[in-house]
């Protein structure tokens, strides 16, 4: 049986670890625009990448992805108890750090819309599942070029997966993919507006 106090630590380091902003770290140091006030005004990889080129939106991600596996390495060690192929600890983490990534306590709780840190806690908790998934909606949004429809396709079929696949049935683990799921969509509720106004913007296009 995992440690309560273990668990809340694993969700406090979690949290912390989300809250350090990959994007405002790399405008801050290339010196470029308060993200806040510009674009979608999202810290994410997308909104660095259209307002300030796609070197620094290709940093931002890999900053963003890291967070996801770190947190979720720190949770596997702490908390190793095992469901349905996976620590307890790792997936506490890799909810915690994405709702640190999502909502910043550093940055008055404005943050990104967390599918690159995403993507590294579902390639660390179940890779093969993530792997299908990510290649899918890298060709989804080749084709369609919205980053937001292939952002929220990833993170829902990747619940899809784990709740046929490889949950095993359990209640936690299914509950815990689809949390991803839901936050992910929920922090894209502007794009979907924007998806049915038919002014939502392609890959490769700036913000003005």
């Amino acid at each position: 049986m995992s440690n309560p106090l273990m668990v809340v630590l694993v969700c406090a380091i979690s949290y912390l670890i989300g809250s350090v902003s990959s994007g405002i770290i790399v405008s801050k140091i290339f010196n470029g625009p308060d993200l806040h006030t510009v674009g979608s005004k999202s810290t994410g990889a997308t909104n660095v990448q259209r307002t300030m080129g796609w070197k620094y939106g290709i940093i931002t991600l890999f900053g963003d992805g890291l967070k996801g596996v770190l947190a979720c390495w720190i949770g596997s060690l702490l908390v190793p108890d095992q469901v349905a192929g996976i620590s307890i600890g790792a997936l506490t983490a890799g909810l915690f750090v994405t709702i640190g990534h999502n909502w910043p306590i550093f940055f008055k709780f404005k943050g990104g819309k967390g599918v690159a840190t995403g993507c590294g806690v579902i390639l660390f908790c179940y890779p093969i599942p993530a792997l299908i998934c990510i290649g899918l909606t890298i060709l989804l949004i080749a084709c369609l070029r919205y980053v937001s429809v292939g952002s929220m396709f990833l993170m829902t079929s990747y619940a899809i997966l784990v709740t046929v696949w490889t949950s095993q049935g359990n209640p936690w683990v299914i509950a815990w993919a689809w949390a991803l799921a839901i936050m992910c969509i929920i922090q894209h509720r502007a794009n979907i507006s924007r998806l049915i106004h038919g002014s939502e913007n392609k890959l490769g296009k700036k913000n003005n």
